[in-house]
């Protein structure tokens, strides 16, 4: 078994006055390990990472190391769009004491699939670290296909994917070409169990850093075969995981978490706190939860 399997959370980085708030995110870290999270993402794109500067970087990925201290694992956000730039980045993560590096297909400048292939090897290359890559077009404008992922698939420390094409055929035809130790996991929360259910692995989600407890045991009974118990849990998670997305990740996640008292409302500029409607609307939804 993978240790990057069942529901990992994609961890929001707290600010305080314009600087990373270290007692808050401890705070959350402690939170996710008591209700059975399995494992933690720092420096995702919830975590705000496009707009931390490297020793930013470096403080959340050594924070959240030193706060799980081996309990759970780590799995730091590493990627960027330069290659030299996440070589770097993974390189550190290493140093520092993460578990594992997820980085995400380089945005912006488009590389070609051949592009793709070269940079993530590039990276495995100068690491020890197993990396996980992470497919997001909607952010990236980028979509690696299948046969690329399975490619990459055969260098031994690429061990798994974060998917988040919204494609479940796409997710199928991944699983299907490369081999049952490589690891599929979820990149959207509302396709968590669908996902689990053609064989991914597990979650590395937003939704979570509210209700790490409902995550978590999602994963587990899915990988117990209980589709009933499953079922349940999806549409459970529904309305919760619609609301996350009303503004873009991850403003809803970190209104509610600060609506909650877990975290101040403070964002990195350019995002910024959502509009007064959608406050309203995601209030409504955390007090459906019995969350606020």
């Amino acid at each position: 078994m993978s240790i990057f399997e069942g529901s990992f959370v994609a961890i929001v980085t707290p600010f305080k006055n314009g600087k990373i708030d270290a007692a808050a995110l401890r705070g959350l870290i402690e939170f996710h390990i008591e209700n059975g999270t399995n494992g933690i993402v720092p420096c995702g794109t919830t975590g705000e990472s496009a707009t931390l500067n490297h020793a930013e970087h470096e403080e959340v990925i050594r924070v959240t190391v030193e706060t799980c201290k081996g309990r759970i694992p780590v799995l730091a956000g590493t990627g960027s769009n330069a290659t030299h730039e996440a070589v770097e980045l993974t390189q550190r993560a290493q140093q520092i004491g993460a578990d594992g590096a997820l980085l995400i297909t380089p945005y912006y400048n488009k590389p070609t699939q051949e592009g793709l292939h070269q940079h993530f090897s590039a990276v495995a290359k100068e690491t020890d670290l197993p990396i996980v890559l992470y497919n997001v077009p909607s952010r990236t404008s980028v979509n690696m296909q299948p046969r690329t992922v399975a490619r990459l698939s055969t260098i031994k420390n690429i061990v798994g994917i974060k998917e988040a094409s919204g494609s479940l055929v796409q997710a199928s035809e991944i699983i299907a070409a490369c081999a049952p130790e490589f690891s599929l996991i979820s990149g959207e929360d509302a396709l968590t169990w669908p996902l689990l259910a053609i064989g991914g692995k597990g979650v590395i989600s937003v939704t979570a850093n509210l209700v790490p407890a409902k995550f978590a045991k999602l994963c587990r009974v899915a990988a117990e075969g209980d589709i009933a118990a499953a079922k349940v849990l999806h549409y459970e998670l529904l309305q919760l995981n619609d609301a996350m997305f009303i503004e873009t990740n991850p403003i809803p996640v970190k209104s509610a978490l600060a609506l909650m008292g877990r975290i101040a409302n403070e964002f990195r500029p350019p995002l910024c706190p959502p509009t007064e409607e959608h406050l309203a609307q995601l209030t409504a939804v955390l007090k459906t939860y019995s969350l606020v």
